[in-house]
């Protein structure tokens, strides 16, 4: 596996073109050789395609706008393919979370992962900690999902903190995902005083070196270090953290 960063944890710092790339650059020179590209300023794919090529980066996974995807998926696999990134991911559910917006979900985007999948790429869900509540019905948001699309024409960016949070066993949730969790986003769980808190990973509570056997059996590619709240520590440190720490378990 590889790790990389998702870059919404560096958005503040990539509100420009100029921003996102120094914000490449820096964490390449950290020895990140993966990317997801989520929650930056607008960028045409050849700018990106050569930003990521000038340090050596690879874009493995986005987050896209929905409407965008649902209207026309082929010209969003198109602009992928420019920056050589497979994986087109959704943020969270389109429209926001609701029990109303998951049926039409349910709906709508079956049809747009098939042909996603069709055209040589994959769509990627990424959940938060309310996809694990139950429906009137009495099933799980997540296991509606789960049910109604096949492994192979939507994957699942598993987020350990959000799973964590929801009171799901991260470790657990990734190995039922065989198959369907090539993208991991990884941030740790703290608790502090009376509050929960992301930290970066290794820096919290959640068994990493579990996850990370979870997540090489249940075949995963890259562990994408994300931190949505860095509570006003310097994000680029945050990031550097997470990977020390991953680092020192044998990843790179």
């Amino acid at each position: 596996m590889k790790i990389g960063v998702q870059f919404y944890t560096l958005r503040e710092k990539c509100e420009t073109l100029e921003g996102l790339s120094e914000s490449l650059k820096r964490v390449a020179d950290m020895g990140y050789t993966t990317v997801q590209i989520s929650g930056v300023c607008p960028y045409e794919a050849e700018w990106l395609r050569d930003e990521l090529k000038k340090n050596s980066l690879e874009c493995v996974l986005t987050h896209w706008n929905g409407d965008e995807i649902k209207q026309d998926p082929v010209s969003v696999i198109n602009k992928h393919n420019i920056f050589s990134c497979k994986n087109i991911g959704l943020g969270c559910m389109p429209g926001g979370p609701s029990e109303e917006n998951l049926y039409k979900f349910l709906e709508e985007f079956p049809s747009v992962a098939k042909t996603v999948r069709e055209n040589g790429s994959k769509l990627f869900y990424h959940h938060h900690h309310w996809e694990f509540g139950r429906c009137a019905d009495g099933e799980r948001m997540i296991d509606k999902i789960l049910r109604t699309f096949s492994p192979e024409e939507l994957g699942i960016t598993v987020d350990t903190y959000w799973a964590q949070y929801s009171g799901a066993d991260s470790a657990e949730f990734i190995e039922r995902l065989k198959g369907r969790c090539e993208c991991i986003h990884v941030k740790d769980f703290e608790i502090v005083g009376s509050e929960q808190r992301m930290a970066s990973v290794g820096h919290g509570n959640i068994n990493f070196e579990r996850v990370i056997a979870s997540a090489e059996s249940a075949g995963a590619n890259y562990l994408l270090v994300e931190q949505d709240n860095c509570y006003g520590a310097d994000p680029f440190e945050c990031l550097k953290n997470s990977y020390e720490y991953l680092k020192s378990l044998g990843l790179n």
